[in-house]
């Protein structure tokens, strides 16, 4: 068995119905894991043909995890969790985080959620000695312009990964998480899509390309893994050298 065999394995990942956090659910789905996503839409029906999204093969409950109830009372897809994959997350542009409606509803999400999905699943993490992955952002290590809660959010979420690592370690479980700069994703369009933007962003990055979805579900694969289980409550920078 390889150190990414992740067979008989169950793992849930919360943001997995598109982008990133879908391409982290199909890496495991492909290395023998039984896998279960979280995601907005009533069901995984409505995102047949949605760019970024293939739930193929992949478990799916709604759940609004922008409501802390919401996460409390949905069910648990196992009786014991091998892996929880945090990548639900949000931003708003047009200086809407700004306002207190657009500031609330980023940090809900973005690192509010973080925990309470995380201490939703301690008791059945501890039993499997199981991992959990977050995914933040290289905005956690910087200024964004016009964006005050998806930085500040992702800072938290970051800090969040070094406080439940610590903590969580005498159970067993390990906290880890990665930080990606541009990835090309729906959230991003509005950069990759952009003619302009797109080369100003390109010259940037020293590795002279966006990241994909597969990019970042090898950092969750080996975090996951048995590679990694010497560390706990670290967030690894991936972004092809953007904050270099």
């Amino acid at each position: 068995m390889s150190d990414t065999d992740f067979t008989g394995k169950n793992v849930l990942v919360v943001g997995g119905s598109s982008g990133i956090g879908n391409g982290i659910a199909q890496a495991f789905r492909a290395r023998g894991a039984v896998v279960h996503v979280w995601g907005t839409r009533a069901s995984a029906s409505e995102y047949d043909g949605v760019e970024g999204s293939d739930l193929t093969g992949l478990g799916y409950t709604q759940v609004d995890v922008s409501d802390p109830d919401a996460i409390a009372a949905a069910p648990g897809p196992f009786g014991q969790l091998d892996v929880l994959v945090l990548s639900q997350g949000t931003v708003l542009y047009r200086r809407q985080e700004f306002s207190r409606e657009g500031w609330d509803k980023v940090m809900a999400i973005n690192v509010d959620s973080v925990l309470h999905c995380a201490q939703r699943f301690e008791a059945a993490l501890a039993a499997a000695k199981g991992n959990v992955v977050v995914v933040s952002s290289v905005a956690g290590f910087t200024a964004v312009m016009g964006n005050p809660a998806y930085a500040a959010s992702k800072a938290g979420a970051v800090s969040l990964v070094k406080t439940l690592g610590q903590a969580w370690a005498p159970q067993g479980i390990r906290v880890n998480g990665f930080a990606p700069g541009l990835v090309d994703t729906k959230l991003t369009k509005v950069t990759t899509e952009h003619p302009q933007r797109r080369e100003r962003a390109l010259s940037k990055i020293p590795l002279g390309r966006f990241g994909l979805p597969d990019d970042m579900a090898g950092v969750a694969l080996f975090l996951a893994s048995p590679m990694a289980s010497y560390v706990t409550g670290q967030t690894l920078i991936v972004d092809g050298g953007l904050t270099l």
